[in-house]
């Protein structure tokens, strides 16, 4: 199953999921303390917040995703893994630039900026969970078994589509945090007035 279609398409999620790792380290790793927590404007996120944001994301998904797996037996498919029409739907409205905006339900919201190096080190561990749970999976039937979001239980997937909901999230947050990094550099050295 190593060279298989469902092989790469895996092999293309970890890809994704590292992608995001390294972004959030060349975003973060030259920050301090105060721009890490430092919001860009009211009822906007900071770069904390954003990865504290994400890092409840996956620490929700992570549980749900490894009891849909617990005994999954192989199913001897081939072909590619096929994505679910809602699955696909819910990661588009994902993906930046953001297009369309959503309130994080409370479970989700970040409360105030957790400590840098704790967030960041949460952040590395709930990633290597996830590309752990996807090692060896290509022989699993991933795009017939639904789990339910944990927005919503009325919200249900395949579970190769939550794992492409989150990767899409995490761009999505790690977008929004670069922004509102930049807006308050911008804020921080304003351009000179117009002569």
């Amino acid at each position: 199953m190593e060279g298989s279609p469902r092989a790469r398409q895996l092999a293309d999620f970890a890809a994704q999921l590292e992608a995001a790792r390294a972004h959030l380290r060349r975003l973060a790793g030259p920050l301090d303390d105060a721009r890490w927590a430092a919001r860009p404007g009211p009822g906007r996120w900071s770069v904390g917040e954003c990865v504290a944001h994400l890092n409840a994301t996956s620490a929700h998904y992570l549980p749900r995703l490894a009891h849909r797996l617990e005994g999954l037996a192989p199913d001897g498919g081939q072909g590619p893994f096929r994505r679910d029409l809602v699955g696909r739907l819910f990661a588009w409205s994902m993906e930046p630039p953001v297009r369309l905006r959503f309130r994080a339900p409370r479970p989700f919201l970040p409360g105030a900026p957790p400590p840098r190096e704790p967030a960041l080190a949460t952040f590395e561990r709930l990633q290597d969970e996830l590309v752990a749970l996807l090692a060896g999976a290509a022989s699993l039937p991933l795009d017939r078994v639904r789990v339910s979001s944990p927005v919503s239980r009325r919200v249900r997937f395949s579970l190769l589509s939550a794992v492409a909901v989150l990767a899409a999230h995490q761009r999505r947050h790690l977008w929004q945090a670069e922004r509102a990094l930049a807006d308050v550099a911008a804020a921080d050295n304003p351009a000179p007035p117009a002569t």
